[in-house]
This record gives C-alpha cells, structure tokens and sequence, in this order.
C-alpha cells in the first residue's frame, strides 16, 4: 500500500477531500518572482466580499487561512493606502477599492459600452441581462441591467458564480480548448447547487459539446430553484469568444421553449451588435 507522507493525515474512507485554503495555495507557489505579502493582500480584500458587516481579523484569518498576524499587517498597509477602514477590531472596504476594478472596466472596449445595449434588451424583454467573462474558471460579471431580483442573493457587477452550473459559464466553458476543458474539470468540484444540478463530468461535457453545436445554452433550474436563464458567446472578429450574453427569469412565468423562441433571436442581436466593439 502507498505510504502517507509524515507531515500529511490521510483522509477517512468515505470522507471528501479538504479543499485547500487561499493561504496553502500561495503558498504552494514555488515561482522565485512570486509576491507572497501582495498575494495575501489581495485574498484579504477579496475576503470581504458577499459580506456586508464589518470583518474582524479573526473572520478573515479563517475565511482565507492566513495568520492572523499576516492579516493584521494586510490591514494596516491597506488602511495606510486608504483602501480599508477601521473601528476598533471591525474592518470595512472604503470606496477607493473600486479604483481597482474601475481601471479594468474602463480600459475594456466591451465594458465600456456594453451598458446601451444590456438596457436595450432588458427593455425588450423585461428581464434582467447580464455580460460575463471567464475568469479563473468562474462566470465574472462585468455589466448587468436589473429589471428585477430573480435570485435570492444580488448580482452586480463584479459578482462571481460557478461557471459549470450557469448558463452564461457554459457557453464559454464549450468554447475552451480541449486541454483547458480538461485543465478546469480537474481543478473544479462539481457541488449540487439545487436538486437539478448536473454534476457528473461525463454529463456535462456532453452538455457542453450540444451548446457549442447549438450555437447557445439554457440553464433549467440548475443554479436556484425558480430561475431559468438563457446565454449567447459574444465572439470578435476573428471568432473568438470573449464573453458571453444572457438573460434570466422566473421559471413560473417563463418556459423553456419561450427562452428559445422568443429571448433567443434577441440575445443573438445584441451579441452581434456588442462583437463589433471587439478587436479579434
């Protein structure tokens, strides 16, 4: 039998694997050039997010596995440079950490000028329309036009969701080559987000080849009980795909078959109408 190394505990049988915490993944980078100190200040900003009260030290330590130590130093170098803000042990994000993101939205065509026409299709539709991007083998949101809140938690810009269970991911993830397919299955777990969830690899892949023949994908209930959406690729001149377009709905005032016959033909307008901002 293969023997356990010292330092590691083997796992119960039947017992899933542990997933390993932002701190041992920077740590595991062995690149010489690697900034650690930078790394883990950018995993403590990340740490705030879906939060809206205030983090102490301790909460973010165990939200990224990072010393407490290193998160006080984190915090103090942020709150020096104005980006973080403090009462007493309690910590909260200041509006110059938009600046951060500001600098990749504003210097992308598509960002840019995406609003016009996520406000168009809203408007012709009357459901809420979002443009995405893959990022780190999750759906990044990069613009959003809100008719009305068919989740139950608040998507806007620079939200993230699983890409394997949402309409918008599966229309980039059939679109990646396959050794990045593969690249993204081998470091993703498959988790059941609603009693629909497909979360056998053979299934989606299946899943995945049928959106990139049929030109689109529909996710039926599989991200929250209640909402079905619909997404087209965005792709550039050349056509590659850059990001992806969709629309969401209740599932009791929606069907299927609506989102293909009537939200489709409109979601394909505004890819094309959006692929013109695109270089390649």
């Amino acid at each position: 039998m293969p023997k356990t190394p010292a330092n590691k505990t083997a796992p119960a049988e039947g017992a899933e694997e542990r997933e390993p915490t932002i701190a041992e993944e920077i740590d595991a980078l062995t690149d010489p050039n690697f900034m650690t100190s930078l790394a883990r200040g950018l995993a403590v900003v990340r740490a705030f997010s879906d939060s809206r009260k205030p983090q102490t030290i301790a909460q973010l330590s165990q939200k990224t596995g990072i010393p407490r130590a290193a998160v006080r130093r984190c915090l103090h170098t942020l709150q020096q440079l104005g980006y973080v803000d403090a009462e007493l042990n309690n910590f909260s994000l200041r509006p110059k950490v938009l600046t951060l993101g500001y600098s990749y939205l504003s210097s992308t065509p598509l960002t840019v000028s995406a609003q016009p026409c996520l406000n168009g299709i809203s408007r012709t539709l009357n459901e809420s329309s979002s443009l995405a991007v893959l990022d780190d083998g999750e759906v990044l949101y990069v613009a959003r036009a809100a008719t009305s809140r068919v989740m139950s938690v608040a998507l806007n810009t620079g939200s993230r969701l699983p890409a394997y269970c949402t309409s918008l991911g599966r229309v980039m993830l059939a679109q990646l080559a396959p050794e990045e397919l593969d690249a993204y299955f081998e470091k993703t777990k498959l988790r059941p987000m609603t009693e629909r969830t497909v979360v056998s690899q053979k299934r989606l892949r299946e899943i995945l080849a049928e959106v990139k023949r049929q030109g689109y994908a529909i996710n039926n209930e599989e991200l929250e009980l209640g909402l079905r959406s619909i997404a087209v690729p965005v792709r550039g001149a050349s056509g590659v795909v850059h990001a992806a377009l969709n629309v969401g709905a209740q599932a009791a005032r929606v069907s299927a078959e609506q989102l293909e016959k009537e939200f489709l033909p409109v979601l394909l307008r505004g890819a094309q109408e959006l692929s013109v901002l695109l270089p390649n």
